[in-house]
C-alpha cells in the first residue's frame, strides 16, 4: 500500500544510536555532578609535554616548518599513489608502466628543486 512504508529494519541501529547518545551524555553528567574542582595555578597552566611553557602562545614560526611539511606531504602522496600500482604491475601493461615513470621524473625534478633551493635544510 503506498505512503504506509515504515523501513522498520533501520529500528535496531535507531535504537543503538539513541543509547549510545544517552550513554555519553549521562557520562558527561555523571562526571559533572562527581568531579572535584580544585583550581591551582599549576593546574592551570597550558601543558606542553610536561614543560613549563616557555614565550608567547602566538609566536611565528618560520616558513621553512611549512615548506617541509608540504614536501612531506608530496612525497607522501606519491607513495600512496605507487603501492596500488605496484599491486597491479603485471596486468596493468606498456602504457600504465610508462605512465608511473613520467610521475616519478615529475616528482624527482620537484625533489632536485627543492634540494637546489636548500628546502631540506634544517636551522
Amino acid at each position: 500500500m503506498p505512503g504506509t512504508y515504515l523501513p522498520s529494519d533501520y529500528l535496531p541501529i535507531l535504537m543503538f544510536l539513541m543509547v549510545a547518545t544517552a550513554f555519553g551524555i549521562g557520562a558527561l553528567v555523571v562526571g559533572i555532578l562527581f568531579r572535584l574542582s580544585r583550581p591551582y595555578p599549576e593546574k592551570l597552566m597550558p601543558y606542553e609535554s610536561g614543560n613549563p611553557p616557555v614565550g608567547e602562545p602566538r609566536m611565528r614560526f618560520s616558513v621553512k616548518f611549512y615548506i617541509i611539511a608540504m614536501l612531506f606531504v608530496v612525497f607522501d602522496v606519491e607513495a600512496v599513489f605507487l603501492y596500488p600500482w605496484a599491486v597491479v604491475f603485471d596486468r596493468i601493461g606498456l602504457y600504465a608502466f610508462i605512465e608511473m615513470i613520467i610521475f616519478i621524473i615529475i616528482l624527482l625534478v620537484g625533489y632536485v628543486y627543492a634540494w637546489k633551493k636548500e628546502a631540506f635544510v634544517w636551522d
